[in-house]
């Protein structure tokens, strides 16, 4: 099996309110904001982990695609709001000290810290767009 230097350099999550994404990303869960760009009414916000400035997340608006229609349109902003549309697993290496910091800053909790059949423990929750975020516990 060959050798590879690929890495996770970015990941998309879709937001629909910059200023609710921004606090979330930057004041709970600690992430730098490293790049923000507005066009007409959109506006994109790449954000990561502070140490950590090969890995970025990029918030950007879930229909800027002009080829999108407004049926498409229309799903998409329903499965944002059901917290089906997107989602990312981040890891910590304690997974009850960070869930302890974020819902003490009024996270949308969707699990509490559990140690799941399949051998990891995780908890869960959601952005202000309501992607759904994993948070693994990694020793």
């Amino acid at each position: 099996m060959a050798s590879t230097d690929i890495t996770i350099y970015q990941a998309y999550l879709p937001h629909d309110d910059a200023k609710a994404a921004i606090s979330f990303y930057r004041d709970t869960l600690g992430f730098e904001v490293r790049k923000e760009v507005e066009y007409g009414d959109m506006h994109w916000i790449t954000v990561g982990p502070p140490g950590q400035p090969g890995t970025s997340i990029v918030l950007h608006p879930p229909t800027a695609d002009p080829g999108i229609t407004d049926d498409e349109r229309r799903v998409v902003a329903e499965m944002m709001a059901k917290g089906t549309y997107a989602g990312i697993n981040l890891a910590t290496p304690d997974v009850d000290a960070t869930f302890e910091r974020l819902q003490a800053g009024d996270a949308d909790v969707v699990q509490e810290p559990t140690d799941q059949p399949w051998g990891v423990r995780d908890c869960a929750l959601r952005d202000p767009a309501g992607n759904m975020i994993r948070i693994f516990e990694v020793k």
